[in-house]
């Protein structure tokens, strides 16, 4: 009898409105956001990193490479703000791979929501990450020194193509830690990617001091492009090439990984 009337009741009863797209990606951001406000050691990559990262290389090879910390600064600060970002992008697939190894992911792929929800959420608040990353660098470089010769518009416009690159590098993580097993081996394979990618490039040194069969490489790294674009508009020397690279190479990325890990999303037992 009480369970008649209990079929009863939840047939009559108005179901909720399914949840839009955007209101289930804000709520997996809201997510993140509490994540971090429970564990704020969380936040060590984007606070103490950036500013360890500037002064230790500025300090430490600015007289060598430059001849004066001072000229160094005006140089590497790009491509340190470059290089902080872009490997703080691995820790996106990493917190899914979190998420799945514990069995929140299958939860999650129950409930009627749009499926890129989870991993927009996610990717949403990674963007607020990477500019807190970014204006805590630019703050500190500001503080020792650093002109941007393109002004405050320059240095915006650096920042957004930085991010916009940053989010499509995060699609690469996302769908190798729906692949990859645990966290410590998504870790290590991103690195054994990023580590190379950023120290062979312009990110320290001018590209004309290395070997020619070495150059080769670094002109086609898509950190190096990044690099020149965001180097080139905080002082007003970058051009549409060195932008429309770089906003090719986010093309291309976005194109590739989106679909491939909502495939993977969508399919994996």
């Amino acid at each position: 009898m009480n369970n008649k009337i209990l079929r009863e009741v939840l047939a009559t009863g108005e179901r909720p409105k399914k949840p839009s797209a955007l209101s289930a990606s804000l709520t997996f951001g809201w997510r993140a956001l509490l994540k971090i406000k429970h564990m704020p050691e969380q936040m060590f990559d984007v606070t103490a990193m950036p500013i360890i990262f500037l002064l230790m290389f500025t300090y430490l090879f600015g007289g060598s490479i430059a001849g004066s910390t001072g000229d160094y600064l005006q140089f590497i600060l790009p491509g340190i703000l470059v290089m902080t970002v872009t490997m703080i992008t691995m820790y996106t697939g990493m917190a899914l791979n979190s998420d799945i190894t514990k069995g929140v992911y299958d939860r999650f792929r129950t409930l009627p929501i749009w499926g890129p929800s989870v991993l927009v959420g996610g990717l949403l608040i990674d963007v607020v990450r990477f500019a807190m990353a970014s204006a805590i660098l630019i703050v500190l470089g500001m503080i020792l020194g650093f002109q941007p010769d393109a002004g405050v518009w320059g240095v915006l416009a650096a920042i957004g193509l930085l991010l916009l690159f940053a989010f499509s590098l995060s699609w690469i993580w996302i769908a190798l830690s729906i692949v990859i097993r645990t966290e410590q081996t998504l870790a290590a394979v991103s690195m054994m990617v990023l580590m190379p990618l950023t120290f062979i490039s312009n990110v320290l040194v001018d590209p004309e001091t290395l070997p020619g069969w070495l150059q080769s490489f670094v002109d086609v790294n898509p950190i190096s492009l990044l690099v020149t674009a965001v180097r080139g508009l905080m002082h007003g020397t970058a051009t549409f090439e060195d932008i429309g690279w770089v906003l090719l190479a986010s093309v291309i990325i976005l194109a590739i990984f989106a679909p491939l890990t909502m495939y993977l999303y969508r399919n994996k037992e």
